[in-house]
């Protein structure tokens, strides 16, 4: 059985809270940058876009950490690491959903050419004060 989330991770990913994505770039030094996401299940998901570095970083070397952190208390926190696995499909809609999320709008259309790529991060460990 893979690993699960317990009440309180699920209300901080349930929250209006900003997540860091940390990826590997192929020299080996860290990539970190904020997304917006939601909990699917067990997983988390966020969208970016397609060969932005950490879509590329993540297609080379699928090991993450999530780390989202509590706006009305930041010392209550969780790090999720785990491994990514990216998609087309859905990315969009994703888009869409975590704009109402954080912006409490729909995201503003773009050109056809920017392609959203859904990202679902399987946990493999979780650490932290909400873990």
């Amino acid at each position: 059985m893979g690993v699960t989330f317990n009440e309180a991770t699920k209300a901080l990913l349930d929250g209006r809270n900003y997540p860091v994505v940390a990826t590997t770039n192929a020299d080996g030094s860290p990539q970190s940058s904020v997304v917006w996401a939601r909990r699917d299940g067990d997983t988390v998901v966020f969208v970016t876009v397609r060969g932005r570095r950490k879509e590329r970083n993540i297609r080379r070397d699928p090991r993450v950490s999530l780390s989202v952190f509590d706006l009305a208390d930041p010392e209550n926190y969780v790090e999720i690491r785990g491994r990514a696995e990216v998609t087309v499909e859905g990315g969009r809609d994703l888009n869409d959903e975590l704009a109402r999320k954080y912006l409490g709008t729909v995201f503003p259309p773009e050109p056809a050419d920017i392609v959203r790529v859904l990202v679902r991060v399987v946990p493999e460990h979780i650490t932290g004060h909400s873990a």
